[in-house]
């Protein structure tokens, strides 16, 4: 009998912002203003809807917050971003979404009765972790041409927040601050002893009854995250694993799961090779051809993992044709 196939990366971290301590602690730790003293983060609430433009598209992996702010709603829109590459055109997507949510809020406010005749504030959020560096435009505006003299006044104009995952700055505290936080220091994590340390930190913290919910939700998403970084030889066994926090000690013991330390030793490996040619020429070569067997061993992995072209070529750095030549 096969293991229990785990979820998928995408679809892990999506239940984690499903959670409302990920989206609080998300908001106080990365989100500027004096609004958030007046925040009232026990009335955050997911609302349930997927809103479809004309094209019928919904925007399943998108989420809808809302929260009481000294008595008035803000809704939070947050894009999850999974895209290897920054879409240039965002800003575009942005104004549609926030124009469906806002339609929505019409018709709903027609029944219910719209607080001054006015919309409550909608702040859209795009979480991003891919590697190359975000630079699209922030500002709707960005995405037009100048307008002639005197038609500057009605260029569109909005603007989102972008979390550029690879980019926040890092707190210089050691320990972790919040769950946002932890999330982002293991998307960071380079080392597995440095990942180990984030679970020892959240297992700590999530004993409670009530966190079993983001416990469960933290487990699967530490569990995919695995899988995508994860040599040949340990699939079977973390496929095994049913809660990563009652499982640190094998993690520690299996160093050679976490895919930046499986490159390490395929680069160590290459040197040794090149060495023992005992030419710096061959030295060279041996260390390139370590790396690209270690590149090349994990990109079948995730490949037989259902993991898509677009994931491998982000998380490894190999060539899309390279990739696509192991399909064959």
């Amino acid at each position: 009998m096969k293991p229990e196939q785990p979820p998928s990366h995408d679809t892990s971290y999506k239940a984690l912002f499903s959670c409302p301590e990920l989206v609080r602690d998300l908001l106080r730790g990365y989100v500027p203003g004096k609004w958030l003293e007046q925040a009232d983060y026990d009335s955050l609430t997911r609302i349930n809807a997927s809103y479809v433009s004309r094209s019928n598209k919904q925007r399943h992996d998108d989420m809808v917050w809302r929260i009481d702010i000294g008595g008035h709603w803000l809704w939070v829109y947050l894009v999850l971003e999974f895209q290897s590459e920054p879409d240039p055109w965002m800003a575009v997507r942005i104004m549609q979404y926030t124009s469906l949510l806002a339609e929505q809020l019409v018709r709903e406010g027609v029944q219910e009765g719209l607080s001054e005749g006015r919309l409550p504030p909608i702040l859209p959020i795009v979480l991003y972790n891919g590697k190359p560096e975000w630079r699209a435009p922030l500002d709707v505006a960005d995405c037009f041409g100048p307008p002639p003299d005197g038609l500057e006044a009605y260029r569109p104009a909005l603007r989102y927040l972008l979390l550029d995952e690879r980019r926040l700055q890092q707190h210089p505290q050691k320990e972790m601050r919040n769950f946002a936080d932890a999330v982002f220091r293991m998307e960071a994590s380079q080392r597995l002893q440095d990942a180990i340390a984030v679970i020892a930190a959240l297992k700590d913290v999530l004993r409670t009854p009530e966190l079993q919910t983001v416990r469960r939700a933290f487990s699967q998403w530490i569990k995919a995250l695995l899988q995508r970084r994860a040599t040949d030889s340990m699939i079977e066994e973390i496929d095994t694993i049913k809660d990563v926090f009652e499982e640190l000690e094998m993690l520690t013991e299996h160093r050679e799961t976490w895919f930046d330390d499986a490159l390490e030793k395929g680069i160590l490996q290459g040197q040794e090779k090149g060495f023992l040619q005992g030419q710096e020429k061959g030295r060279e070569k041996g260390r390139e051809e370590g790396r690209e067997a270690a590149l090349i061993a994990v990109a079948r992995n995730m490949l037989k993992r259902g993991v898509s072209v677009e994931e491998i070529v982000q998380v490894t750095g190999l060539q899309a044709k390279a990739v696509q030549s192991l399909l064959h």
